[in-house]
């Protein structure tokens, strides 16, 4: 938050994956049914990089030493029942994209306060799992080389 009280109106998304392409989706606990890869706010004086290693590590506990900037970005409309946590002239967020490979599934660390449960899908699932348009053109960009 802002010395006034608000968001900075960018985030970061990061598609975790094992190197044969098995995707992490979590869901979250608010709303229910609410399918993603790791995303999260970037802080007023964080960097995008930064901001992705920290949400690696705060919603599933891994270590993101191999994180890869996609250098790729999207802009979205907030939508009207967040709106309220940004200044009054802010209407779109600013995504950042990340990518963090595995060399094979693992245990996560779920956060409770943000995500119920994990699963580990093939990309067909997790782009058909992921709730955001966003996060679905995210997890298809794996397909090319």
């Amino acid at each position: 938050m802002s010395a006034s009280g608000h968001k900075r109106p960018e985030s970061v998304l990061v598609v975790v994956h094992t190197s044969d392409r098995l995707c992490l989706m979590l869901e979250r606990t608010q709303p229910r049914g609410f399918w993603q890869s790791v995303t999260g706010s970037l802080r007023w004086k964080e960097t995008a990089a930064d901001a992705a290693a920290r949400e690696v590590r705060e919603e599933t506990g891994l270590d993101p030493v191999d994180l890869v900037d996609a250098r790729d970005e999207r802009r979205f409309v907030i939508a009207p029942e967040w709106r309220h946590r940004y200044a009054a002239d802010v209407n779109e967020n600013i995504e950042h994209w990340f990518y963090l490979e595995l060399p094979g599934v693992c245990e996560v660390t779920l956060s409770p306060a943000e995500h119920c449960r994990y699963e580990w899908l093939d990309l067909d699932a997790a782009i058909e799992r992921a709730t955001s348009w966003t996060n679905r053109e995210a997890i298809e960009a794996l397909r090319s080389p």
